[in-house]
């Protein structure tokens, strides 16, 4: 992989992991309802959950979506309906301190399979796996992508958790945190519409 295209690939998963998505919003309102700590399992689930997806979908999942689009349709679907029951969730979040005792936030399994549903880390995957191989080094690239994967993505969603939880003094008010936590449940809601369509 020569310098310019990794180049390309560092700055693609920068602004895929960064930008909002169905992962960084789960992230922010569990930092800002958790914790930085409590969240931890869920960043790293994240990671490599999306890690585990991108090597499947480089091994030949993503060619089998192609020859069965009604596969990748029903996978969009659960998505769907598992991010608007979490968006639910988000929305009837109490203060941390209602939260400590009746709620918890995703852990490490469920953070690491939620990447099975989610229609964004699916449309992530496959344009990494389509478009930064190579046809000489198939499989090295695909490990280069994976490393730079994983290089890219625990500091940027990570930035969410920490920045939710920098909120916490600001919506230590339970109605501003009411408020936060619908908004942030709708921002999710919203985000399935560009990959639903």
């Amino acid at each position: 992989m020569s310098l310019d295209v990794y180049l390309s690939l560092l700055g693609f998963m920068v602004i895929s992991t960064v930008t909002p998505g169905p992962n960084n919003f789960m992230l922010f309102a569990s930092g800002l309802n958790f914790g930085l700590r409590r969240t931890l399992p869920l960043i790293f689930g994240i990671g490599n959950g999306f890690a585990f997806l991108l090597i499947c979908v480089g091994l030949g999942m993503g060619r089998l979506l192609e020859i069965y689009p009604l596969a990748f349709t029903v996978i969009k679907g659960l998505g769907a309906g598992y991010m608007l029951y979490l968006a639910w969730k988000i929305a009837n979040s109490g203060p941390l301190q209602i939260g400590e005792g009746k709620s918890r936030p995703m852990n490490y399994f469920e953070a690491t399979l939620f990447q099975w549903v989610n229609p964004k880390a699916w449309v992530v995957t496959v344009v990494l796996a389509s478009t930064y191989t190579s046809k000489d080094n198939y499989y090295l690239s695909l490990a280069i992508i994976v490393a730079t994967a994983g290089i890219a993505n625990l500091p940027t969603i990570s930035t969410w958790a920490v920045f939710g939880t920098g909120m916490k003094q600001f919506l230590s008010d339970p109605k501003k945190l009411r408020v936060f936590n619908i908004v942030m449940a709708l921002a999710l809601v919203l985000s399935l519409w560009p990959m639903l369509r």
